[in-house]
């Protein structure tokens, strides 16, 4: 009998369990895909490029604590992601800026709305669109307008499977406008890759005498709770054990309160004999019907193979449960948050089960959000089991 169980070895499991295992317990690693490392999975085409099959990954974050863990498992180098967007057939930056403006509006009328956007908002470099609509400068409601009735209103929609009036406002301020030419879509301190891949970064993480990882291994076989009783159950007997479970609470309780909604993706992979598909690893696409963006993996990162690329159109799709689909994206409504505190109200009382991450908390998680999500984890692990 193990130590510790964990459920997934994506970014969560994988560093709550390396964590335990430092402290000298037997972890067992649950996963339920052939692989490692979750939604960072990456593997290399037969084309020679690596591409991450889950859609594209780039760690950023300004908090040095992040940076300094995931360098003690790999060596990791500078990376700034550069992404477009295609409106009307021309490619513009993302997130928007003053490109932009000169893109799409008259010279004298692109030079007026910059300068009521300075002098308007003098101090801020970006500001999300939802303030701009609202502004009592009619010049940048009829840009901030422009933007979103050409990009913001469609690319959610499409992504979300609802409305953007129905979807949680934060969704929308996560690509703000920014107030200047500056490019490259983040801002943090630290925009970092792994050298040898994310999966080798995972490996490294793992790699422990303490921990041993079962792959197609689906926990719900040897773990069930009793909400009744307060208990955890693995293999038919009574856990005392930690459990790290950053899976999906509405399974794990058998859609007691019902299914919680996810949006999921369909890659279409294509390997095209050229150099070069794009000018950027990302062009989103707001005014295609189906697709929302295409990653060009050859540049992310860059990478030196002749002769061709590889490019990922990337579909959206509603989460069945059972059909293959993957829950990518919980969908941020009320009513959905209202379910999932059902289910997270019926496990308060099983002091030994831990859920994070996103499909456990049913939040979404930047990279970087994520691992400070884990190392809170570990943190509340060590007061409860007085670890030190």
């Amino acid at each position: 009998m193990p130590d510790c169980i964990v459920v997934g070895c994506g970014f969560v499991g994988s560093v709550a369990a390396r964590h335990m295992a430092e402290r000298d317990f037997k972890v067992l690693v649950l996963e339920r895909r052939n692989h490692i490392a979750g939604n960072m999975y990456d593997y290399k085409r037969d084309n020679g490029i690596l591409i991450h099959k889950y859609g594209p990954h780039t760690f950023h974050t300004n908090n040095k604590k992040l940076y300094d863990y995931v360098n003690k498992f790999d060596t990791w180098f500078n990376y700034r992601l550069k992404c477009m967007v295609n409106i009307d057939g021309i490619l513009t930056p993302s997130p928007f800026n003053f490109q932009t403006i000169d893109d799409f509006f008259e010279p004298s009328a692109a030079e007026q709305i910059k300068l009521s956007i300075m002098t308007e908002y003098k101090g801020f470099t970006e500001m999300p669109v939802t303030n701009l609509l609202t502004d009592k400068n009619p010049l940048i409601r009829e840009f901030a307008g422009f933007l979103f009735e050409k990009d913001y209103r469609l690319y959610t929609s499409k992504q979300w499977g609802i409305p953007p009036e129905e979807i949680d406002v934060s969704v929308l301020k996560r690509v703000p406008v920014r107030f200047s030419y500056e490019t490259g879509y983040f801002n943090d301190k630290y925009q970092i890759m792994p050298e040898h891949g994310y999966t080798h970064f995972f490996s490294n993480l793992l790699d422990h005498p303490n921990i041993s990882v079962k792959l197609n291994t689906d926990a719900k076989k040897y773990l069930r709770v009793d909400t009744e009783s307060g208990k955890a159950i693995f293999n038919d007997a009574p856990a005392e054990m930690p459990i790290i479970f950053t899976g999906a609470v509405d399974e794990l309780l058998d859609y007691k309160f019902g299914i919680l909604p996810y949006r999921s993706l369909r890659f279409e992979l294509k390997d095209i004999p050229v150099d070069s598909y794009q000018p950027a690893p990302i062009v989103a696409y707001p005014q295609e019907k189906e697709f929302t963006r295409i990653t060009e993996y050859k540049k992310l990162p860059d990478q030196k193979v002749k002769g061709s690329t590889t490019i990922a159109v990337e579909y959206p799709v509603q989460y069945e449960p059972g059909s293959g689909t993957e829950q990518y994206y919980p969908i941020p409504t009320e009513s959905n948050q209202k379910k999932y505190e059902e289910y997270r109200n019926a496990l308060a009382n099983i002091k030994n089960i831990f859920l994070c991450g996103r499909l456990a908390e049913y939040k979404y998680y930047n990279m970087d959000q994520v691992l400070e999500r884990a190392l809170e984890l570990c943190s509340i692990l060590d007061t409860v089991y007085g670890l030190s």
